[in-house]
C-alpha cells in the first residue's frame, strides 16, 4: 500500500496514504495495539461536537480566523452524521486521559479541513484551541453518557412498562400460586406478579434520571490541571451552551474544575441504576424462564414465544432465548459496575488516568442493556400467554391454601393439617375432615383463592 511520510517532535513515521489522521494517532496504534476494542464511536461524536462548538466559540472570540471555524465545523457535522467512523481506530487501552484519541480527533479534522481551505488547520493550534485532553475527553464522555441514556435506554424502559402494564391488566384475575423461597406460598394474580416487574422498571427509570443532574456538569474549559490555562474566560460557558443547544441537554459548567477533572464520581452514580437495573432485569428474566420451564416436565405456567430452533440435537426443542441473552448482558453490566468504580478511585491528584476504560464500560452496558431491553421485550415480554388450566390446577394442589385456616383454627392446627394432606398424599380438604377440625361447610368458607389475592 502506498504511504506518506509525516513527522511530529519524535521524528518522521510513515502512514498509509488515504488515512486521514496524522502522526500521533499512528503512533499510538503501534504502541497500543492491545486487543480488540476501540474507543467507542459515541464517545468520538461527542467529541467531534464539542471541537465543532469550540470552534465557534473562538471565531465569535476572535481567536481563530473564520475560514478555519467553518471548515473544521463542516468536517466535524460529517463525523457527527457518522461519514468518518474508520478513521478512529484507536484501542481503549491507551493512556488514561485519553490523549491519543483527542489527538486522533485533532489530526483527522486538520487534515479534512485542510483539504478544503487554502488555509493550513493545525490539529493542536487550532482544532485543540484553548482546550486540554484533561477536560475536553471528560467533557465528551459526559455528554456521549448523557446523550445515550436520554435518546435510548429510557425510551427502551418506557417500552418495557408499556407492555408489562398490558400484560398486568389482562391477567389481573387470573388467580395462581405465589412463591417464596422457590416452594410454594400463597396465591397471587398473575397480574399482580408481573406488577413486581413493572414497577422494578419504573424504579430504575427514576434511578436513572437521578442520576443524569451530575452528568450535566461539563469540566470543559480546565485545561491541563483545573486553572483554564490557555484558554479564554469565556470560552467554556460559550461552548457549552452550544452543546446544549445543539443536542437539547441543559448541559452546565462545572463550578469546580478541579474536581471535575480528578473525579468520575458522576459515572460511578450512573453506572450505580444501571446495576440496579441490571439486578432487576436479571430478576424479571429468570421469573420468566421459570414460568416458561417445561413444557410438561416444567413448571409450564405461561408459553412464551418459539423465535428460532432451541436445539442442534432435540428436533422441535424451544428455549428462553431472549430471557439468556439479556441475563448474560446483566453479567457484563455488573462486571462493567465493578470495573467502573475501582478506575474512579484513581484520580491521583489533579486528574483521573483511567478515563478510556469508564468510557467504554458506561458506554457498553447502557447500549448492552438498551438493545437487550428492546428485544426481551419485542421477541418475548408482548408474546407472553398464561396457560390458565396449569396455573388453577397447581393452585388447587398447594398446601399452602391453609394459611387461610390459621385465623380460625390456629397456627398448629393448620400446620398439621397441611403436613397430614402432604404425607399422606390427600387435599387440603380431605385431610382437614378426616382429623375433624372443621366441618366441609366451614372449610368451603374458609379457603376461598380468590379471597386470599
Amino acid at each position: 500500500m502506498t504511504k506518506r511520510m509525516e513527522s511530529d517532535g519524535f521524528g518522521q513515521i510513515s502512514i498509509e496514504e488515504g488515512s486521514k489522521w496524522g502522526p500521533q494517532t499512528q503512533r499510538s496504534l503501534q504502541n497500543f495495539s492491545i486487543g480488540s476494542e476501540k474507543m467507542p464511536l459515541e464517545l468520538i461524536h461527542a467529541y467531534a461536537l464539542v471541537k465543532k462548538m469550540a470552534a465557534l466559540t473562538n471565531a465569535e472570540l476572535n481567536l481563530l480566523e473564520n475560514g478555519k471555524a467553518e471548515a473544521i465545523v463542516e468536517v466535524c457535522d460529517e463525523i457527527i452524521n457518522e461519514k468518518w467512523n474508520d478513521q478512529f481506530p484507536l484501542a481503549v487501552w491507551q493512556t488514561g486521559s485519553g490523549t491519543q484519541t483527542n489527538m486522533n480527533v485533532n489530526e483527522v479534522i486538520a487534515h479534512l479541513a485542510s483539504e478544503r481551505t487554502e488555509l493550513t488547520i493545525h490539529p493542536n493550534d487550532d482544532v485543540n484551541k484553548g482546550q486540554s485532553t484533561n477536560d475536553t475527553f471528560p467533557t465528551a464522555m459526559h455528554i456521549a453518557s448523557a446523550a445515550l441514556l436520554k435518546g435510548k435506554l429510557l425510551p427502551v424502559l418506557k417500552d418495557v412498562q408499556e407492555s408489562l402494564g398490558l400484560l398486568e391488566d389482562k391477567y389481573k384475575e387470573t388467580i395462581k400460586i405465589g412463591r417464596t423461597h422457590l416452594q410454594d406460598a400463597t396465591p397471587v394474580t398473575f397480574g399482580q406478579e408481573v406488577s413486581g416487574w413493572r414497577e422494578m422498571i419504573k424504579q430504575n427509570e427514576a434511578m436513572i434520571n437521578q442520576t443524569l443532574n451530575p452528568l450535566l456538569s461539563l469540566p470543559l474549559g480546565g485545561t491541563a490541571v483545573g486553572t483554564g490555562l490557555n484558554t479564554h474566560s469565556d470560552f467554556a460557558e460559550q461552548t457549552i451552551r452550544r452543546i446544549s443547544d445543539a443536542v437539547d441537554i441543559p448541559f452546565k459548567e462545572s463550578p469546580n474544575k478541579f474536581h471535575g477533572l480528578s473525579s468520575k464520581d458522576a459515572f460511578v452514580f450512573a453506572h450505580g441504576a444501571l446495576k440496579a437495573l441490571a439486578a432487576n432485569a436479571m430478576k424479571m428474566a429468570n421469573d420468566v424462564r421459570w414460568l416458561s420451564s417445561g413444557p410438561r416436565s416444567g413448571l409450564g405456567e405461561i408459553t412464551i414465544p418459539a423465535n428460532e430452533a432451541g436445539s442442534s440435537i432435540m428436533p422441535g426443542k424451544v428455549n428462553p432465548t431472549q430471557a439468556e441473552a439479556l441475563t448474560m448482558v446483566c453479567v457484563q453490566v455488573m462486571g462493567n459496575d465493578t470495573a467502573v468504580g475501582i478506575a474512579a478511585s484513581q484520580g491521583n491528584f489533579e486528574l483521573n488516568v483511567y478515563m478510556p476504560v469508564i468510557a467504554h464500560n458506561i458506554l457498553q452496558s447502557i447500549t448492552l442493556l438498551s438493545d437487550s431491553l428492546a428485544l426481551f421485550n419485542e421477541n418475548c415480554l408482548k408474546g407472553i400467554t398464561v396457560n390458565e388450566e396449569k396455573m388453577s390446577e397447581l393452585v388447587e394442589q398447594s398446601l399452602m391454601l391453609v394459611t387461610a385456616l390459621s385465623p380460625h383454627i390456629g397456627y398448629d392446627k393448620a400446620g398439621r393439617i397441611a403436613k397430614k394432606a402432604h404425607e399422606e398424599k390427600l387435599t387440603l380438604k380431605e385431610a382437614a375432615l378426616q382429623m375433624q377440625m372443621l366441618s366441609e361447610e366451614e372449610f368451603d368458607e374458609y379457603i376461598n383463592p380468590a379471597d386470599m389475592v
